[in-house]
């Protein structure tokens, strides 16, 4: 169910949810290693330059940035095949000009 940005009044304890769009929570089944992967990088950001980043911004940001980048994935018949096309743009970007 999409939200649009929570309403002050009747809100429910906890973190009020901070987003500039229409949202909808989900729930994802991610493997032990995508969790501490997550949790370091969150620590790594926050030890060097003290922003707190959520797994869920972190999520955010990895889906936009590969959706901006306009890779094909319609070919990718499994999750390894999805990463390996990922892993090829990224690599070949890493070679151009900034």
């Amino acid at each position: 169910m999409a939200h649009p940005e929570a309403p002050l009044a009747g809100r429910k304890p906890g973190r009020p949810p901070v987003h500039e769009e229409a949202w909808t929570k989900v729930t994802v089944v991610l493997f032990n290693r995508q969790i501490v992967f997550l949790d370091r990088l969150a620590a790594n950001i926050r030890a060097q330059n003290g922003a707190a980043i959520s797994r869920a911004q972190l999520i955010r940001a990895l889906l936009d940035a590969v959706a901006d980048a306009d890779i094909d994935l319609t070919a990718g018949r499994t999750e390894a095949e999805l990463k390996a096309a990922i892993l090829a743009r990224l690599e070949g970007e890493q070679g151009q000009p900034t």
